[in-house]
């Protein structure tokens, strides 16, 4: 099914155009920015100002939760109190289970969001047999609950977004189609015949999950979908409940930008466990990152368009034979590039081995590089041996030692014509435009490092997959590109210093922004990344991390927060991390209230979710264990049922 306009170069879907008051998406618009407040909705001088906050940091819509009818009457009082001074910021209101709080708001701001899953039905983790009568008598139910509210956006010039989630599956969507992307799709589509059976078409869709992986088929599959109709509605992209720091950038970039590269997306919001104004920045970097001129550099050889080799729809691992630890089955691997500069116990500490002195001993953390590659120098200190070294081929052919040392060839000729190469293990460096080289090589002991730069570079490592794939190669594939220090395409000089990224955010989002796609479908073994270094190795593993293919630390799945958040989200989930973040694999749901919470956090293990003032449910998978629990001593009883599961490890 086609779901993009080219696989290989970012050319924008073109959408329908949706009017949200003065600032328009879809069509030939740009890719639109926003965010959505924390603050309790009642609060009107304190949503106006954070939404003030917002607006300044570069936010073109603001969405504002309405859980009642209390609610969605005051968001007149906010919009006026931001008309008065002067903030002409469109207003979002965010509906969950109250059609009547959406009937309200619909006309009074300038777009309502509805989550399908929530609006008509409640969820109760119920299996379902439904007959196709019986079904159709659910969607009947369906449309006379959701049409009124179509027809007052129609009457109002009030635009909406259909948004589902992938946690908030209804169990009628659930039993019908199951916990998949196609779920997903069909929750939204049932609602958007009701919205076309009235000619009302000023639509947004979005498939969000908090899985890279699953929201980035969700999308496509959507795509593909409308393509097929013969009508493309703009599309709101984001990761739900991706967290805080780093990991919540990590995790955003790469599912955001995955889509942004297939020329998805019409408006942008990265949802992290901050305060809201520090999304846009992110959003923006992204949607600049993609728009650039740079991200078009990549030429596909002349007259060799290979066909997809992968199905973007459903995930799997690029065909590929094992070497050594590389390839097929095994995890992608980490190469740490200090080939430009020798490694010393600081660079190899950067890199997860820790010398220490007293027991002439390194201590290797969870995020250990597995290679290190040092060029045409030999390193002036003992390396551990539980990491693997590579050196350039002219200075491996003098070593004594040939087999613990592996050969980096520069150039797949440079490996044809050695008398002499590894017999394990060679790293052969291909060049994209130079791939036919490898015809007729044996490289049953190789693995391919393929060099790209710049945004373009995802579109060029795409390529390189599929045209392997076209040619038999089986060879894993190692990603390696630069760490680039200034981003000519993304300026934040406007924005008060506050809100500006830091150079390592940037670089953070960069890296998970051009690879993202790559191991997200599944089609690269390894990366490497110049200069090798704190940031970029941590980046690394936050990339294996949020693609779910090398778990290397506790997974946090918590929600940006809202108006119906029932307690300080941003220290609850500062604290769980501080006691919690040496559980290697251990995934774990942050919720500030049950509109997503068991549902968002379904693949996690254990769940902290707000019921109510001053009170916290627990989870162990999808199922309460506890209710009730006072939030101050919530966080101690958490770790009580980790440690009651016998999953608990003391912290090292």
């Amino acid at each position: 099914m086609k779901y993009c306009n080219n696989p290989y170069e970012r050319l924008r879907l073109k959408t329908i155009e949706v009017k949200i008051g003065d600032i328009a998406l879809g069509g030939n618009n740009p890719i639109r920015i926003q965010s959505m407040t924390t603050t309790d909705t009642m609060d009107t001088e304190g949503t106006v100002q954070q939404s003030l906050r917002m607006a300044a940091s570069g936010a073109e819509y603001v969405r504002i939760t309405a859980p009642s009818i209390k609610e969605a009457e005051n968001l007149r009082v906010i919009k006026d109190r931001l008309r008065a001074l002067g903030c002409n910021v469109p207003l979002i209101a965010d509906i969950h289970f109250t059609p009547n709080a959406a009937e309200v708001a619909a006309r009074i701001v300038e777009k309502v969001r509805v989550n399908p899953g929530n609006y008509a039905d409640k969820k109760k983790f119920a299996q379902i047999d439904y007959t196709d009568q019986s079904y159709q008598n659910e969607l009947q139910r369906i449309h006379d609950r959701f049409a009124p509210l179509v027809k007052i956006c129609k009457e109002y010039g009030t635009a909406m977004r259909i948004g589902t989630n992938h946690g908030s599956l209804s169990d009628r969507i659930l039993s019908r189609y199951g916990d998949t992307p196609l779920g997903m799709v069909e929750s939204a589509m049932e609602f958007l015949r009701i919205c076309e059976l009235y000619n009302y078409d000023q639509v947004v869709l979005s498939m969000k999950a908090s899985n890279p992986q699953v929201m980035v088929q969700a999308y496509r599959l959507l795509c593909a979908k409308m393509i097929e109709n013969g009508k493309l509605y703009p599309m709101h992209l984001g990761v739900t409940e991706a967290g805080e720091g780093e990991d919540g950038r990590v995790k955003s970039a790469q599912g955001i930008a995955a889509l942004l590269m297939d020329g998805i997306g019409d408006t942008v919001r990265v949802s992290l466990t901050e305060e809201p104004e520090y999304e846009s920045p992110v959003a923006k970097f992204l949607v600049d990152m993609y728009a650039s001129a740079d991200a078009k550099k990549f030429d596909i050889p002349e007259g060799l368009v290979p066909e997809l080799m992968y199905d973007p729809l459903a995930f799997a691992r690029r065909d590929t034979h094992t070497v050594v630890n590389m390839g097929n089955h095994n995890v992608p691997r980490v190469v740490a590039d200090y080939s430009t500069k020798a490694p010393d116990y600081a660079a190899l500490a950067d890199c997860g081995y820790t010398y220490v002195e007293a027991s002439d001993k390194y201590n290797l953390a969870e995020m250990a590089a597995d290679f290190i590659y040092t060029g045409s120098e030999m390193p002036a200190i003992s390396l551990p041996g539980a990491i693997k070294r590579i050196a350039d081929a002219e200075l491996w052919q003098l070593l004594r030692d040939k087999v613990s040392v592996f050969p980096m060839w520069a150039t797949p000729a440079a490996f044809a014509a050695a008398a002499i190469t590894h017999e394990t293990l060679n790293f052969v460096q291909v060049d994209v435009q130079d791939l036919q080289a490898l015809q007729g090589l044996d490289l049953r002991h190789a693995a391919l490092v393929v060099p790209a730069e710049g945004s373009g570079a995802g579109h060029a490592w795409r390529y390189a997959a599929c045209a392997l794939g076209g040619m038999g190669v089986s060879a894993p594939v190692v990603l390696t590109t630069s760490l680039p220090t200034e981003f000519a395409f993304y300026n934040d000089d406007h924005l008060p210093e506050a809100y500006r990224l830091t150079t390592e955010a940037k670089q953070q989002l960069f890296l998970a922004g051009i690879s993202g796609a790559q191991f997200v479908d599944g089609l690269a073994d390894g990366m490497m990344v110049s200069p090798g270094n704190l940031i970029t190795n941590r980046t690394t593993f936050g990339i294996f991390q949020a693609s779910r293919l090398r778990i290397t630390k506790t997974e946090y799945i918590s929600c940006p927060s809202c108006g119906r958040t029932l307690f300080d989200l941003q220290e609850t989930t500062a604290r769980i991390r501080k006691r919690t973040e040496h559980l290697k694999g251990i995934k774990i749901g942050i919720m500030g209230c049950i509109v997503n919470g068991p549902g968002e956090m379904a693949d996690a293990d254990y769940g902290y979710v707000g019921v109510g003032v001053d009170k916290i449910a627990l989870y162990r998978g999808q199922t309460v264990v506890h209710k009730g629990v006072k939030t101050a001593e919530a966080v101690d009883r958490l770790i009580d049922l980790i440690v009651g599961d016998g999953n608990w490890i003391d912290a090292p």
